[in-house]
């Protein structure tokens, strides 16, 4: 299937006519898409087409903005079945996995199409009673979406409907890995009667058409989710630019912490999920799992021996557990790093040679879980650094403190779970532990899109994506209006002139 770019309510190609390829991570000989291999000119003429729109699209009212939102989710319930198989063939993603993240997509649209009819600004008591004080919003202008290849449907839509429900126009850049998931979105915007300019598609890679999204003097919001080295990248760019504003998202080296007074079965599956889910390939995937001393031979051997029957393969098979990795890169760096684990001196407890080989899996990015045991060190790498991939360790803890004080350890802070029937454990974790996204006696992964979802350190910045997005699409303003005839001011300040 072929891409387009779309912009100012056109689809074209990119100016050069370059395009690249997506193969098919299940099966690398079959190419899934050719997408535009967009440049500077293209990236500059939707960035334009962003600004010549914004100017009509905010005078809308907000709640004609949502139903567009609207529109566009019940095209895509009644499309939800064929987007997930596309979602499921481009990202690797098992199929069951896929429809949860169309699922997701839907319920971000209906949120933010139901929120336009909330308040969005706050009335104020005034130090004087003649004074009516407001807090008002206002969209930022033209929004940059960056958005990965792991949710392929779901988080351009945390980025976009809040922007646009705002008042903001946008430019949307999809992964590369999947150009035609992104574009199925414009489309559907497009049916949804979504006017030209205020939403624009531009393919390619992310140093060819993302960084002159970023970098053009028009941009005034840059909503990232992706690597740190990319983000932190935007987020220095951005800071040097007195009009714009990044919020990025990008990684984490998660954690469960395992009490021994938890409920093992449960604890076991949880860690199952947090592991090995999308082949552990989600920014909140647990690759470490702190279990405490007295349970940690049973807790590894069950969770071992349910690893070892996960089933791996075709992403497309209901029975599926865990497809591909998403790119033969991605292989390589798992690899790299279970490599690494054992030069670090881990204790090896299912190795990856037992990946799958042959048959229907020959010729795909399939690799099997990787699970160790390893002290607690600081300097150790494979503990410190994302893998983004089905490895996982081990850690051993001893008391409350030494759990906390290990996950605190790490360069990243975004989802934490904790395992335990005691409520004291948990407020304790709670309030010592630094996460963003937390969970009681469940798994690291399961965002709602009506709660917060982001991380600190080098997990973000600080400033969330999906529901509380609106803080940086809009900024707040104060109106104040004087209904007296003469002037007063606040703080017993003087209006005397003369």
């Amino acid at each position: 299937m072929r891409a387009l770019n779309y912009i100012n309510g056109n689809w074209q190609a990119a100016e050069s006519e370059r395009t690249f390829e997506r193969r098919d991570p299940a099966h690398r000989g079959q190419v899934v898409a050719v997408a535009p291999r967009s440049g500077d000119r293209d990236a500059h003429r939707a960035v334009a087409s962003a600004r010549a729109a914004f100017d009509g699209w905010r005078k809308l009212s907000r709640i004609r903005r949502a139903e567009h939102l609207d529109a566009f989710a019940q095209l895509v319930k009644a499309n939800a079945d064929d987007l997930a198989r596309l979602v499921s063939t481009e990202s690797g993603k098992p199929i069951n996995e896929a429809r949860a993240d169309v699922v997701e997509g839907i319920h971000t649209a209906q949120y933010w199409a139901g929120r336009a009819r909330m308040p969005s600004g706050e009335v104020y008591a005034s130090e004087i009673a003649e004074k009516d004080a407001y807090m008002l919003r206002k969209p930022k202008g033209v929004v940059v979406a960056i958005s990965p290849w792991n949710f392929p449907f779901a988080i351009p839509l945390w980025l976009t409907c809040p922007s646009l429900v705002e008042g903001n126009t946008a430019v949307f850049k999809p992964a590369e890995e999947t150009p035609l998931t992104g574009q199925r979105i414009v489309e559907y915007f497009e049916k949804a009667g979504l006017p030209a300019g205020v939403l624009n598609l531009v393919h390619g890679y992310g140093e060819e058409a993302g960084w002159p999204l970023v970098t053009h003097r028009e941009t005034d919001v840059v909503l990232f989710t992706g690597s740190y080295e990319v983000g932190s990248k935007i987020r220095q760019h951005c800071a040097a630019e007195p009009h714009k504003m990044a919020a990025c998202e990008m990684g984490g080296k998660n954690a469960m912490i395992v009490f021994d007074d938890g409920n093992l079965d449960l604890a076991v599956h949880a860690a199952i999920l947090s592991a090995f889910k999308t082949s552990g390939q989600r920014c909140v995937s647990a690759s470490r799992l702190l279990v405490q001393r007295g349970i940690l031979r049973e807790f590894q051997a069950r969770f071992v021996d349910l690893a070892r029957r996960l089933v791996i393969g075709d992403p497309l098979q209901e029975t599926t557990f865990m497809g591909p990795l998403v790119t033969e890169q991605a292989v390589e760096k798992v690899r790299r790093y279970n490599a690494l684990a054992k030069e670090e001196g881990a204790r090896v407890l299912l190795d990856d040679t037992a990946s799958p080989s042959g048959g229907e899996v020959a010729n795909g990015n399939y690799v099997s879980p990787f699970i160790y045991e390893m002290e607690h060190r600081p300097a150790a790498r494979v503990l410190r650094e994302e893998v983004f991939g089905p490895h996982v360790a081990i850690i051993p803890f001893g008391a409350v403190e030494d759990a906390i004080r290990i996950y605190n350890d790490a360069d990243y802070a975004f989802s934490l779970a904790v395992i335990t029937e005691d409520y004291r454990k948990v407020r304790r974790v709670r309030e010592e532990c630094e996460f963003g996204v937390g969970y009681v006696n469940l798994p690291t992964i399961g965002a709602e899109v009506h709660l917060p979802f982001g991380g600190l350190r080098k997990s973000g910045t600080g400033m969330p994506s999906a529901s509380t997005l609106i803080d940086v699409v809009t900024h707040r303003v104060a109106w104040t209006v004087n209904h007296a005839t003469e002037i007063k001011m606040a703080q017993g300040l003087s209006a005397q002139v003369a």
